[in-house]
């Protein structure tokens, strides 16, 4: 099975890693920015801004946009953003002053909140208490790096923002090449639970048996350091995770690499990720509309240049798109 979304040919996937290799992690002392690596395949560098203190990138209201927003929301005044705090550059992380929340995710929801009329409420959470959240409707969205699933669109609806690539990290040197069900055979694989990478491992795992080799030994690790520590330690060979966790990573620390790579809908539908609400809210539709809006205005490209995630664009937000199977391979 080929590990290239039908959208995606495996080169340009790769090329997402490139784009992430970062040669040092951000300090106080060099004012909290890394910078691209000339890996193959990188040909040019981009300075990542880390800091607590950095500009972000803001846009302004549009009216007829802010007027779709459903009324408690409106007569709020703020949006109420559920993300998970798990420390997972450049996604959603804590800064050099180890308090503020940054990443593409946070920042692609304050343009949404701007376009909105809205003040952004960053809610940081675990996992899990995303859909806690939103199922309660203490919070109106989840900006989370949340893929778009089947299953899924029972209970939410989708405004569509971001491809969904996943990626293998192998520890450095290790020699490892993922290229389908039968390469993770018997191999020990860390993954968070509740995830669509939990569903595609288990998946694989099931191929597996049912081909007569022997099953993926899965490791569940809610913890990014926790992780890193097993797969440094030789506990575990691999860990599946969002691509851009791991290109991040791997070139950051210098002790894995990036061991294959897969769209976060399997193999036959290109995976994206999307903004998440509860199923008939009344809120899909402005956020959809004010995603395209800041895709339309450039606002949208510039934050995913900012964290190496231009490989991930997309050219529409779209409402509830085909999501990962119910049963997938």
């Amino acid at each position: 099975m080929p590990l290239s979304p039908t959208r995606r040919t495996a080169a340009t996937a790769l090329g997402l890693a490139a784009a992430l290799a970062l040669t040092a992690c951000g300090n106080p002392d060099d004012g909290g920015t890394a910078e691209t690596a000339a890996l193959p395949g990188a040909t040019a560098k981009t300075k990542i801004d880390t800091s607590s203190d950095r500009a972000r990138i803001t846009t302004g209201k549009v009216g007829s946009l802010a007027a779709e927003v459903p009324a408690r929301i409106r007569e709020r005044g703020t949006l109420e953003i559920a993300d998970s705090a798990t420390s997972s550059a450049p996604l959603t992380f804590y800064a050099t002053d180890n308090k503020t929340v940054i990443g593409v995710e946070p920042d692609l929801a304050h343009l949404v909140a701007d376009v909105l009329g809205l003040k952004a409420h960053l809610n940081p959470v675990s996992w899990e208490n995303v859909f806690v959240g939103l199922d309660s409707a203490k919070y109106d969205v989840g900006f989370s790096n949340i893929t778009v699933t089947e299953e899924r669109k029972e209970k939410y609806d989708f405004a569509s923002y971001r491809e969904d690539n996943l990626a293998f990290e192998a520890k450095k040197g290790s020699g490892l090449k993922v290229t389908g069900p039968k390469d993770v055979a018997g191999r020990t694989v860390a993954v968070s639970s509740g995830t669509n990478q939990e569903k595609l491992l288990v998946g694989w795992s099931r191929a597996d048996e049912k081909a007569g080799r022997e099953p993926v030994r899965i490791k569940y690790y809610q913890n990014p350091s926790d992780t890193y520590l097993a797969l440094r330690s030789g506990r575990i060979d691999l860990a599946l995770g969002p691509s851009p966790t791991a290109a991040y990573h791997a070139a950051t620390a210098g002790e894995s690499e990036i061991a294959g790579t897969y769209s976060g809908a399997g193999a036959t539908l290109q995976g994206l990720i999307a903004a998440t609400t509860k199923k008939d809210s009344g809120l899909v539709k402005p956020l959809a509309d004010a995603l395209n809006h800041v895709i339309e205005n450039g606002t949208y490209a510039r934050v995913l240049r900012r964290w190496g995630l231009s490989d991930e664009a997309v050219t529409k937000s779209e409402i509830n798109p085909p999501g990962l199977p119910r049963t997938n391979k």
